[in-house]
C-alpha cells in the first residue's frame, strides 16, 4: 500500500518519516528520502517531518499516510493556496492534509478517531483557508481487515 501512496504522489518529491529500519530501507528503495524521527508518535513525527521540509525550502507539503491502497494522484493537493484536507470515507479521520509551509509552526496535528474534525477546525483557528475534497480514492484507507475487501468505484 505504501508504495502505492508513492507511486501516486510522483512527480513530487517523496519523504517517508519514521523510526523503524525496516521502512527507512524500504522508503529509500522506492526512491524516497527519509527523516528520521524516534519515538515521536504519529503527531509529532507528522509535525517533525512538514518542519524539517519546511526547514529546506519545501513551500508546501502534502501528507498522505501509507494506508490507502487505491491512491493514484496527489499533486493536485498542492495546488491550493490554504489547507487542504482529504478525510476518510466515514468523515471520520484524515488522510491526506495539505499545509503550506507558512503555517506549518502554527498547525497542531491532532490524529486519532475524529481527527477530520480537528484538524479542520485547528485550521480555521490559525487562519488558513480551508477545502475539503472527499476523493473516493484516498478516502479509502486501511484500519481494519474488512478494509481491505475491494470497493465498487462508479465508472469514470
Amino acid at each position: 500500500m505504501a508504495s502505492r501512496v508513492v507511486e501516486a504522489a510522483a512527480p513530487l518529491p517523496v519523504s517517508v518519516v519514521c523510526d523503524d529500519d525496516d521502512v527507512a530501507d524500504w522508503a529509500t528503495s522506492v526512491g524516497a528520502a527519509v527523516i528520521w524521527r524516534p519515538g515521536r508518535g504519529l503527531n509529532g513525527a507528522v509535525a517533525d517531518g512538514v518542519a524539517a521540509l519546511a526547514a529546506v525550502g519545501h513551500e508546501f507539503v502534502i501528507v498522505a499516510h501509507g494506508d490507502l491502497p487505491h491512491a493514484v494522484d496527489l499533486a493536485w493537493v498542492a495546488d491550493f493556496d490554504g489547507m487542504t484536507l482529504v478525510p476518510d470515507r466515514r468523515d471520520d479521520g484524515t488522510n491526506v492534509v495539505g499545509v503550506p509551509a507558512r503555517v506549518h509552526a502554527a498547525f497542531r496535528f491532532a490524529y486519532g478517531p475524529g481527527s477530520f474534525s480537528r484538524h479542520h477546525a485547528e485550521a480555521e483557528r490559525i487562519g488558513v483557508p480551508v477545502r475539503v475534497v472527499r476523493e473516493p480514492r484516498l478516502a479509502w484507507d486501511v484500519d481494519v481487515p474488512a478494509d481491505l475487501a475491494e470497493p465498487s468505484w462508479p465508472s469514470t
